[in-house]
């Protein structure tokens, strides 16, 4: 019985997970496609750009500790308070390294006050993401209903401001101010779902101790993490550097196409990790099987999106996006490959933080990063935005 009570109870919160990506494939999916074509590959180059340095440098915002909090609170749910609180305000001081460096860093690269600009206003909005623990809380409890509620009305809320600004023919910068409206709404909805459960922000403590217990476990992945917005970001930010900003918006077309479908490991992994800490817990056979079985899901799931988009990339991209992103199907049939590593590498990270192997994560990921960027300096200026797409494949 108390078997098929935890089955249905992880199903039903990966069908909550699963409705909202479903949703926003039918919905956001389609004003992001209308928001590309009427911006044209400058302008949406420009602004995905200014995104990827700015995610540079999340790592410092995170600091690592999204699955460590969750692996904590699902092992010791009487100090909830102490750890949401402890997250929340190193997350808080990570945001505030953050712009600071963003703001430092971008001088040195950037020629013109309206990149400058651009990338300032996409920074702000990562200060609202602290408030984030709050979904690792529902994650703990598998109680990501809540917080999908709270997405999809943000979804729809930006889908509304979007196109808005497309009818009223508005320019690049309101497409970045409404990055910070969204995260403002998807942070006051969280607090109000919280609240709705009886619980109280005020509430959240930080300890001193909680702190060093979690940088200590988490170090590794603060640093795993740097690498991994590294190698996930630089190359649009080399592509710009290197051959300019429409090149920047095809290659952009190709990575969000292929990324699209990243949502499917996040969410089974936000619905299983929980199972996988308590079966760790009480039987390590189930502990096993359980990780081999995600594996092998993972495995699957990726070669059967990456092999029939090989084929039908060049119908996909001027389908959806028309001829002036033409040079985004190459890419697409290659980039769309590094989502078999990627899916089993998101599966493989649960093992390492349920066994606490922090330093093999980190490790893997700077090795990765390290490749990365040597083959985008090399490849780049030989093979264009189809060697960018290879070096991350690499």
């Amino acid at each position: 019985m108390q078997f098929s009570y935890g089955f249905k109870k992880y199903f039903a919160n990966t069908g909550w997970l699963s409705f909202e990506v479903l949703l926003r494939i039918v919905i956001s999916l389609p004003i992001s496609i209308y928001v590309t074509r009427y911006l044209g590959p400058y302008s949406y180059g420009l602004l995905s750009y200014a995104v990827s340095f700015v995610g540079l440098f999340s790592a410092f915002v995170t600091l690592g500790l999204n699955n460590i909090i969750v692996r904590n609170l699902v092992s010791d749910k009487k100090k909830r308070d102490e750890l949401l609180g402890t997250v929340f305000y190193l997350q808080v001081v990570g945001v505030i390294v953050s712009l600071g460096i963003i703001m430092g860093a971008i001088r040195f690269i950037a020629d013109d006050s309206f990149t400058n600009l651009l990338v300032f206003i996409i920074a702000l909005a990562t200060i609202f993401q602290s408030f984030n623990v709050i979904d690792f809380y529902f994650q703990s409890r598998v109680l990501s209903k809540y917080v999908v509620y709270v997405r999809i009305f943000s979804m729809f809320f930006s889908a509304i401001i979007k196109l808005l600004l497309i009818y009223f023919k508005m320019g690049l910068i309101f497409f970045a101010v409404n990055m910070i409206i969204e995260s403002v709404i998807l942070a006051v909805g969280l607090i109000i779902v919280y609240a709705n459960q009886k619980l109280s922000i005020f509430n959240w403590k930080m300890e001193f101790d909680f702190a060093k217990i979690l940088l200590r476990d988490s170090w590794p992945l603060i640093l795993s993490s740097m690498a991994i917005s590294i190698y996930m970001k630089i190359d649009q930010v080399m592509i710009k550097e290197m051959i300019g900003i429409k090149a920047v918006g095809n290659y952009a077309v190709a990575v969000k196409l292929a990324e699209l479908w990243y949502f499917i490991p996040m969410v089974i992994n936000k619905s299983v990790f929980p199972a996988i800490v308590n079966a760790k817990k009480g039987n390590e056979k189930i502990y096993h099987e359980r990780i081999q079985n995600l594996y092998n899901l993972m495995t699957w799931l990726a070669i059967g999106i990456a092999l029939p988009t090989t084929f039908v990339g060049d119908y996909i991209i001027k389908f959806l996006y028309g001829l002036e992103y033409q040079d985004a199907a190459g890419v697409l049939r290659i980039y769309v490959w590094a989502g078999v590593p990627v899916f089993l590498g998101v599966a493989n990270s649960q093992y390492l933080i349920a066994e606490n192997y922090t330093r093999i994560a980190f490790f893997r990921t700077f090795f990765g990063m390290i490749v990365n960027v040597l083959f985008n300096i090399i490849l780049i200026p030989r093979y264009g935005i189809h060697g960018a797409a290879i070096a991350t494949l690499a």
